[in-house]
């Protein structure tokens, strides 16, 4: 019977199934596989116990190479900065966490952040290895995340997501719209941009809907009540800046602008606000509110 692999310092491992290839080692192998791991550095992951099999048996520099054989590893960054803003846990029971993320902090391990991460934060904190974000919100997005606390009842919340039955608004501050009329419905097609990372909107069939509405007029900004209908990556982003109001202190779009490591100044004024649903266990409504308000 294969082990799941213990959790370390709030970290899932990542898993390899290995391919068909001539290695001699697992070493070999894995140095071969993620070459922007050096090889001093996994002999140093070996010998912490940090590379396992699924039986959760150590992986050495000897351990020959098998094809198929499940090798678990923890993902490590070299010197990880500490992110210095904290999250607050808002809500908490025997099947959902509800955590009040800061901007800055991805939701789960990608690039550099492989521990100063929302999920990794919150295992530590609760001793709970089964948490689940049960979805994503950017990094430089604050604001509501929930999580489920119970592999038992995850797929009942799951499909609160996936059948769009709960209901989430978002706030953002933003450039003035006095000559469109709100609110309004924007759909439009997104898709992959250049880079990678960014979306753009295209000609075609729609495949993402915003509500969209005023909270308050300023000068020069204004603050708008954002309902996303569907979830498309950078849906919020890039439907506000194809209607002219890029979100303030955004670095994506219009113009990709790149922020200096450490610097966390100027965050996207972007706000999870509120989530809201009927509970598919009980049948109850639930809402939950944000306690973080944006700058301007």
């Amino acid at each position: 019977m294969r082990k799941r692999p213990p959790d370390l310092d709030g970290l899932a491992p990542s898993s390899l199934q290995l391919p068909p290839g001539g290695w001699s080692t697992v070493l070999d192998c894995l140095c071969d596989r993620f070459a922007a791991v050096p090889r001093p550095a996994w002999l140093d992951r070996m010998a912490r116990g940090r590379v396992v099999d699924d039986q959760g048996r150590r992986i050495t520099p000897d351990t020959p190479f098998v094809v198929g054989l499940e090798v678990h590893y923890y993902r490590e960054v070299a010197e990880e900065s500490t992110i210095p803003f904290e999250e607050v846990v808002l809500h908490a029971d025997e099947h959902l966490l509800v955590a009040d993320k800061p901007h800055f902090l991805p939701v789960t391990p990608a690039g550099v952040h492989v521990h100063e991460t929302l999920l990794g934060r919150l295992i530590r904190r609760t001793g709970n290895p089964d948490l689940v974000p049960l979805h994503r919100i950017d990094r430089d997005t604050a604001g509501l995340v929930l999580f489920s606390t119970n592999p038992d009842s995850r797929a009942r919340y799951h499909g609160l997501f996936r059948e769009r039955r709960i209901e989430k608004r978002y706030e953002a501050i933003a450039p003035a719209l006095p000559d469109v009329t709100l609110p309004l419905l924007r759909s439009s097609r997104i898709v992959a941009g250049e880079p990678f990372f960014r979306m753009r909107e295209t000609q075609g069939p729609a495949n993402s809907e915003t509500r969209i509405d005023v909270v308050a007029r300023g000068e020069p900004h204004w603050r708008y009540a954002l309902t996303p209908i569907t979830g498309r990556k950078h849906q919020l982003r890039v439907h506000m800046d194809a209607l002219g109001a890029p979100i303030a202190n955004d670095g994506m779009y219009p113009a990709l602008c790149h922020r200096t490591a450490g610097d966390y100044s100027a965050p996207l004024q972007l706000l999870a606000k509120r989530l809201s649903f009927v509970d598919p266990l009980t049948g109850l409504v639930r809402s939950f509110a944000s306690e973080l308000r944006l700058e301007h």
